[in-house]
């Protein structure tokens, strides 16, 4: 069999993956016809607001929604229209920690994928490359290829693709215009390579081919996890190593490391840690502030998650003021719902707007625009004693405190 050429995608979700991805597909290659689809009219309706005032914050991405929207790019809440007239499906959909059960707080919930598998089975009415997408544990690819074949109709053959995505939020744009590599991983099939070659061709359009990896079975680093699921560690190693962000170093299998501290380090440090670290700097600012926070004002400068995105998930910033708010109400309330959480803070744009009359100021987000901020006037309108928290680190203390500020910076040990 001649392998696909792709002529229409359809990508089923509309969030930080699939949008940014596909919608750079559609710029890059003209003559494919790529339509997003999701289930919430909100968020395409947003995609589709005449004054491109799109659903998710990334640097670059409204010039690129201008550029192929109406021509190439679509965006509908017709999933089943999309995935019948598609020769490729990316399943992009969300994939969130589970909150219950067996591997609630680390394992990823994986229903949404199930639906979406389903309803492409259901549905489609021709042969289908259907491609993983998502951030997914493995084998997820296994899932869904037998999910389809059991759904599927008489006469119609899917193959399943992984595609992971390796995009950073706030530079995704950058990212997809000159990834560091391609990862596609199929069955070790003549149908499975010629599944491969149809999606490879596609990011052909602007990758260089020696950034595109193929016949990949699996991207864990990990041998063992590589010996049960069938994927060779010398290719996944190789893989791993286009990443700039990891290097090529260090990637070599072994019987493992030694010593009883560093496996004991890691496992503590990697979550422990990381909760730790936000819970006291809620309690610096606690302490800091004369030991209550009852009555006062602060103000949180960040609400995302880091720089250059709209992404809230999993904020530091959340955190924190989850616990300001236990700390006001006396009561601990650590599963405080992010909408009461926003409904229990003021939510302004504006970081001169944000300090007015404030006792204190928290750094929760690293932005540039910091930099740029008239500390003096902000300074002016504060209620003194005027107090900033840097959790980021990203500040001219000194050049504060010249101005009258009490400054706090984590990780420094400074002394107020």
């Amino acid at each position: 069999m001649a392998p696909v050429k792709v002529s229409k995608i359809c990508c089923i979700g509309a969030g930080y993956v699939g949008g940014p991805t596909c919608a750079v597909i559609a710029l890059k290659c003209p003559h494919i016809t790529v339509t997003i689809v999701d289930l919430n009219q909100a968020r395409i309706d947003a995609w589709n607001s005449p004054d491109f005032n799109v659903p998710i914050y990334e640097p670059g991405l409204v010039d690129v929604i201008r550029q192929a929207r109406g021509r190439n790019l679509f965006f509908s809440t017709d999933v089943d229209k999309a995935v019948r007239e598609a020769d490729l499906i990316f399943v992009s959909v969300n994939t969130p920690t589970k909150k219950s059960g067996v591997g609630a707080g680390f394992g990823a919930d994986l229903h949404y994928v199930e639906s979406a598998t389903r309803r492409i089975a259901a549905v489609a009415t021709s042969n289908k490359i259907v491609v993983e997408k998502s951030t997914v544990p493995c084998r997820t690819a296994e899932s869904m290829r037998t999910i389809l074949e059991a759904n599927s109709k008489p006469g119609i053959r899917f193959d399943i693709l992984s595609n992971p995505e390796f995009l950073a939020e706030g530079t995704a744009i950058s990212d997809l215009f000159a990834p560091d590599r391609v990862l596609i991983g199929s069955l070790q099939t003549s149908e499975g390579k010629d599944a491969c070659k149809a999606l490879a061709d596609v990011y052909a359009n602007w990758v260089p081919k020696e950034r595109i990896l193929t016949r990949i079975s699996s991207v864990n680093a990990l041998s063992a996890i590589c010996e049960a699921t069938g994927a060779n560690i010398d290719e996944v190693a190789h893989a791993v190593g286009f990443d700039s962000r990891i290097g090529p170093k260090f990637l070599r299998a072994s019987v493992g490391f030694g010593g009883s501290c560093f496996q004991k380090d890691i496992l503590n440090l990697v979550v422990e840690m990381n909760e730790y670290q936000k819970s006291r700097f809620s309690k610096t600012v606690v302490d800091t502030l004369f030991n209550t926070i009852t009555g006062k004002h602060i103000a949180v400068l960040g609400f995302a998650f880091k720089a250059d995105t709209g992404d809230t998930r999993e904020s530091a910033a959340i955190s924190i003021i989850r616990d300001f708010l236990s700390e006001h109400l006396q009561e601990a309330c650590p599963n405080t719902p992010l909408e009461s959480i926003k409904k229990s803070v003021t939510i302004v744009h504006s970081a001169l707007e944000a300090c007015k009359q404030k006792e204190a100021i928290v750094i929760a987000t690293e932005w540039k625009e910091f930099q740029s901020i008239d500390w003096e006037l902000v300074y002016g309108q504060m209620a003194k004693p005027a107090f900033v928290f840097d959790g980021r680190m990203i500040l001219d203390a000194e050049k504060l405190r010249k101005i009258g500020f009490t400054v706090k910076v984590i990780g420094r040990g400074d002394r107020v």
